[in-house]
């Protein structure tokens, strides 16, 4: 666009950022589903299983995703993001609505096991697209408004879900809707990005000057995959980083796994009014991508790379963990709810400056990488699954259970914290020799 002979830069970035929002809300869509799903009359009087069967299931995605983080990363970093993760949505899209088909335990299992493969290179190939579209003091706020996308379908996917059971009369139906959404946002991805600037037809040279030079855009090779693993597993930059993602989903996922349990088996609170404090819970996380967007990218102006993207991961996990704390002492239900919706939004204010701080270390190798320390955060969910029950039942002899649970989540909070002063995001992990 020219004015007064001025011709002012695009903002191609900023549909890059919409349809990635878009995709992460498709992806959490798909994912949430299933547990409303599974809960509802259509789905059991359809499907006979057991208990042990449907937990199965569900629990089968995670399996697949967690293991599937690196090398789904690495393809997209070989093979191109756009291509890759236009793949990877038209897969799980599929994949859901072929769910809408199944009619047995195996059928189902192997459904989710495929969504979690194909879900795998999502936000490891995002990141990767945010690094190239952004510069380094943007790329926090451009990094939340994916994740926000992310949050806003998990927290909508229960209450969406049960409308459109209701409307459509069938769980099958629903699926076949969510899937025929998902195909959709894979045509829409394919049409409007590209791998980087310089790639796209409707960005100009203003923009492609305002956003800056890549450096180290070269799309890896076979011989890059190696020494990048290396990098991961020598880093203790990653190290740090991985261990800080572990700890701080220990204590986020007991918000989604969990809480209502807790708030109808130890509180009395009935099943509905549980349902809406939890999703009060997950929607004050919301807020806390956006202010951590901004928060990371005020730090780095402020107090430079070292330590200014550093500081609102520490914080953040610093005022979560205090949070948990502070549940010790409360015997008001509204009290913990409103700890727990501090939890969620310290830990979302964190949340930018992570995946910032893997795409600022990571190079042309930012999908690989941002593997690597993703998977070790969903193996903290896993293991907060794990964790709780193992707790409460140590604790049912004295009923100190819950306490310990407290204790425990606001520990691995405060354990995150001191992790983060530890990684140097101004030190690439992408090894010299290799470097183009």
């Amino acid at each position: 666009m020219m004015q007064n002979g001025y011709v002012r830069a695009t903002c191609v970035r900023y549909q890059v950022v919409a349809i990635s929002m878009l995709m992460a809300f498709s992806l959490y869509l798909d994912r949430v589903c299933l547990g409303e799903i599974v809960k509802s009359e259509s789905f059991l009087s359809s499907v006979d299983l057991t208990k042990e069967e449907i937990g199965r299931f569900l629990g089968a995605f995670f399996f697949t995703y967690a293991l599937f983080q690196v090398p789904a990363g690495w393809i997209s970093d070989r093979f191109g993001a756009r291509r890759m993760l236009t793949g990877y949505i038209l897969a799980w899209s599929l994949l859901t609505a072929l769910t809408g088909f199944a009619t047995s335990f195996t059928a189902l299992l192997l459904a989710r096991l495929g969504c979690g493969i194909a879900q795998a290179g999502a936000y490891p190939t995002s990141g990767g697209i945010v690094r190239r579209w952004y510069r380094l003091e943007n790329r926090g706020r451009a990094s939340s408004l994916v994740a926000l996308g992310g949050r806003l379908g998990g927290t909508l996917a229960p209450f969406v879900t049960a409308i459109c059971i209701a409307l459509l009369g069938s769980w099958r139906v629903t699926l076949w809707a969510y899937g025929g959404l998902g195909i959709l946002v894979a045509i829409a991805y394919w049409w409007l990005v590209r791998d980087a600037p310089d790639e796209h037809p409707s960005c100009n040279d203003q923009e492609r000057t305002w956003i800056g030079r890549d450096e180290d855009s070269r799309r890896t090779t076979r011989s890059d995959i190696l020494p990048m693993l290396k990098a991961c597993v020598t880093s203790r930059s990653l190290w740090l980083n991985s261990f800080e993602q572990f700890c701080v989903n220990i204590g986020w996922a007991f918000l989604i796994t969990w809480l209502p349990t807790y708030l109808k088996e130890t509180k009395g609170v009935a099943a509905e009014e549980g349902a809406l404090m939890v999703t009060l819970v997950l929607a004050v996380g919301m807020v806390g991508q956006l202010l951590g967007g901004f928060a990371t990218d005020w730090s780095v102006r402020t107090f430079g790379l070292r330590w200014g993207r550093v500081l609102p991961i520490s914080g953040s996990c610093l005022i979560a963990g205090l949070s948990y704390f502070a549940c010790l002492s409360l015997d008001s239900v509204w009290g913990i709810v409103a700890c727990c919706a501090m939890v969620s939004l310290m830990t979302d204010v964190g949340v930018p400056s992570i995946w910032a701080f893997m795409q600022d270390v990571g190079g042309r190798n930012t999908g690989g990488i941002y593997g690597w320390a993703n998977m070790w955060g969903n193996l903290g969910a896993a293991a907060s699954s794990v964790m709780v029950p193992w707790l409460m039942s140590y604790g049912a002899r004295d009923n100190s259970g819950q306490s310990l649970v407290f204790l425990a989540c606001g520990s691995a909070f405060l354990l995150a914290g001191v992790a983060a002063l530890g990684m140097e995001a101004t030190k690439s992990l992408v090894p010299a020799a290799v470097k183009a």
